[in-house]
């Protein structure tokens, strides 16, 4: 059954296989020769976009010799500007975050970046020892973010595209005992080889399963924790739950597959997909990134608002990818409900998508009947939106939550100079 469903997955998605392959002939490379590569992927992503895209036509001649930091105001603000002039428009989509820093953000996206990104997502799986065709099961959003129109796309699908891709998808936005409970007997009844998604909800699963003395499948091989902080006490526990080594991995929609951990502990930089620098700004070292990849939307010295640094030496897995590792970032809250609930601050992210007037938002819990999103917008959100806004809260938290929204001129930081989208009650 392996061995077919591998088959078909390759027939329905020979462009993924075949960008599969030639990242897998890249990590037999030596070091030199990827950052040689690297290089010249790097000037000529940049000839691309001086050439083809309006926003660095204009910024790279008023900046010879110079790239300056590519900012999220900049790409929100000047979204059509980021689109090369040859992409297809028929054929592009509009993808969205509110990445590490609460500012919601747009960006474009193709078919050959997603299969791309996804082809990126197997090369990193197989760091772990998983092969293509084994079972991998995701804790993520909800459906409708991951289905085929989704960033994520077709193979996160339901029903037959899961089984042909062996995968399933959790929607892990909230959770309570009785979700932990029915999380885990999933678990054991689908056997996966891997586990990849949210930290935080993988995390509360294990401590469940620790609690309740529950076996998990000796199919496990690997827990792939993203899209926020891992940490020590996180990856503790869901060692001891799953009885198998948990991975780190970095990226974001915008810009994936930025660097995966080997099963030495290293964090390792796909440096043929992206140029990593880290650099001294505020007191932080921020992690700034470019693509080396996406011509129909660069992102060129990007800043992801992330904190890290980068690593010299070699890793005794033999892989040729420079090294790093991740600071303190994107610190958000699980926001808890009047029935005893807590649900991942990512579901409160999503609520806004589309939602281009607003410059910054943050989430702030005050009781547990009682939210607040603070705003600082071009101009107001409508009635209607307003009504909208409250179901969906409504529908998240209870019908006995209220919901008040404040405009303000400006969202303070933290002490650390970090912006947190979400705050709960603690």
């Amino acid at each position: 059954m392996h061995s077919f469903r591998l088959w078909l997955h390759r027939r329905r998605y020979p462009e993924r296989y075949a960008q599969l392959e030639i990242l897998l002939r890249n990590q037999a490379l030596s070091r030199a020769d990827v950052l040689r590569r690297q290089q010249m992927d790097f000037a000529r992503i940049v000839a691309h976009a001086a050439a083809h895209v309006p926003y660095y036509a204009e910024t790279l001649a008023r900046h010879p010799g110079s790239i300056p930091l590519l900012e999220k105001d900049a790409v929100r603000e000047r979204l059509d500007d980021f689109l090369s002039r040859d992409a297809q428009r028929d054929q592009v989509k509009l993808g969205h975050t509110g990445g590490s820093t609460g500012k919601p953000l747009a960006f474009w996206y193709d078919e050959a970046k997603h299969e791309l990104m996804r082809a990126g997502m197997m090369r990193g799986f197989m760091m772990s020892g998983w092969r293509p065709g084994q079972k991998v099961l995701n804790f993520w959003g909800a459906r409708q973010d991951v289905a085929a129109g989704g960033v994520f796309g077709p193979g996160l699908g339901a029903g037959w595209a899961d089984l042909i891709a062996a995968e399933k998808t959790i929607a892990a936005t909230e959770f309570s005992p009785a979700k932990l409970l029915q999380w885990a007997r999933f678990i054991q009844a689908y056997k996966p080889v891997l586990l990849y998604g949210y930290a935080s909800a993988m995390s509360e699963l294990a401590r469940f399963v620790i609690a309740e003395r529950l076996k998990m499948p000796r199919s496990l091989i690997g827990v792939y924790a993203t899209a926020e902080v891992l940490t020590d006490t996180q990856r503790d526990l869901m060692q001891q739950a799953f009885g198998c080594k948990v991975f780190n991995q970095y990226g974001c929609r915008e810009v994936p597959n930025i660097a995966w951990e080997c099963r030495h502990g290293n964090m390792h930089v796909f440096a043929d997909l992206v140029v990593l620098e880290s650099e001294r700004i505020d007191d932080d070292d921020q992690l700034i990134v470019t693509s080396l990849t996406n011509r129909l939307m660069p992102f060129i010295r990007y800043k992801l608002g992330d904190s890290g640094r980068l690593l010299d030496g070699e890793c005794a897995c033999g892989s040729p990818f420079p090294l790093m590792e991740m600071g303190m970032c994107r610190q958000n809250d699980w926001i808890r409900g009047p029935a005893g609930q807590r649900i991942h601050p990512g579901m409160f992210n999503r609520m806004l998508d589309g939602m281009t007037q607003i410059r910054q938002y943050q989430w702030v819990q005050h009781a547990l009947d009682r939210i607040a999103l603070n705003l600082v917008t071009s101009e107001k959100l409508s009635t209607e939106t307003h009504v909208a806004l409250a179901a969906k809260i409504h529908q998240a938290m209870g019908a006995a939550v209220t919901l008040e929204v404040n405009y303000l001129d400006d969202i303070p930081r933290t002490v650390s100079g970090k912006q947190r989208f979400v705050i709960g009650l603690g």
